[in-house]
């Protein structure tokens, strides 16, 4: 298998509010940068946002090293959230409570399954060249579209 390291970050602008997130694909010292943007969302689907288009870009089964700055979304694989929220349904606890983006859950799950991820946490906005990277990726993709609603 392939071995591939992706580094995502989400950002919004109000939460919720205009939202972007940023992803940078390294295989083979070669990098693949994508960003995109959402009108209308929150931090937390910036960062789930940014994770799936991250394994939605790759092409066949890999070995992930995935950093990310999102507790969120770290945790919640390392601490075995995600198979529990799969147990109950697709929500939270012995009450059945609404396990929120569960949408983005769902479908990031189905992507995890086809690949080897190892979760690795990095402390934002920090001295990772690349998660900074990715927060400049995601809070461009705000500023495009402030700058376009101001035309």
């Amino acid at each position: 298998m392939k071995e591939v390291e992706i580094y995502t970050d989400g950002a919004c602008s109000g939460n919720p509010g205009k939202g972007g997130w940023g992803v940078i694909l390294i295989y083979k010292g070669k990098e693949k940068v994508l960003s995109g943007y959402e009108e209308q969302t929150t931090n937390n689907r910036m960062e789930l946002r940014a994770v799936i288009e991250g394994l939605k870009a790759l092409k066949e089964p890999c070995v992930v090293k995935l950093y990310s700055d999102s507790a969120y979304v770290i945790n919640a694989f390392q601490n075995g959230w995600v198979e529990e929220w799969k147990k109950n349904g697709w929500s939270r606890g012995p009450k059945k409570e609404e396990l929120k983006n569960a949408d983005l859950w769902q479908e990031l799950d189905s992507l995890v399954q086809k690949h080897r991820v190892q979760w690795i946490k990095v402390k934002g906005h920090s001295d990772n060249e690349y998660n900074n990277r990715c927060d400049k990726l995601a809070t461009g993709e705000i500023t495009k579209a402030k700058k376009g609603d101001e035309k």
